[in-house]
């Protein structure tokens, strides 16, 4: 059921890049970014509420919202610097620059969580990042 949610993630992240290089045109990246994440606080709440889990956020501990606080911030960041690449470049350049995440990820993780990185997530992310390339050099 994971990968569902995974294709579904990318499928929404792809459409991202076309919305957002489309709404960020004669505006600033930033605005637009802080506008976009307003949105996102109300979807992402309106499910909650829906879903009846609000009342969860008691049981978080010290852990829980200092490496969510860190999240979100990483992810602001991520956000405020993607949108203004989107802006100055193509999407075809961008959006395969920002996938290095998922080899950065598989890095990290090696370090900060233990995680094994086998053979296959080796090539795996060698090939991101080779692919990555490819489409960026002209």
């Amino acid at each position: 059921m994971w990968w569902i949610y995974a294709l579904l993630s990318a499928f929404f992240a792809a459409l991202t890049a076309i919305f957002a290089k489309i709404g960020v045109k004669n505006i600033d990246s930033d605005l637009a970014t802080a506008i976009r994440t307003v949105v996102i606080v109300f979807l992402a709440w309106a499910i909650v509420f829906f879903k009846g889990v609000a009342g969860g956020v008691h049981s978080f501990n010290k852990q829980n919202w200092t490496f969510l606080i860190l999240s979100g911030c990483a992810t602001g960041l991520s956000w405020l610097f993607y949108f203004r690449a989107l802006q100055l470049g193509k999407v075809e350049q961008v959006a395969p620059i920002d996938k290095l995440s998922v080899a950065l990820a598989i890095l990290l993780a090696a370090i900060f969580l233990g995680e094994q990185i086998t053979l296959k997530s080796a090539i795996g992310a060698l090939m991101i990042i080779g692919g990555t390339f490819v489409l960026i050099l002209k």
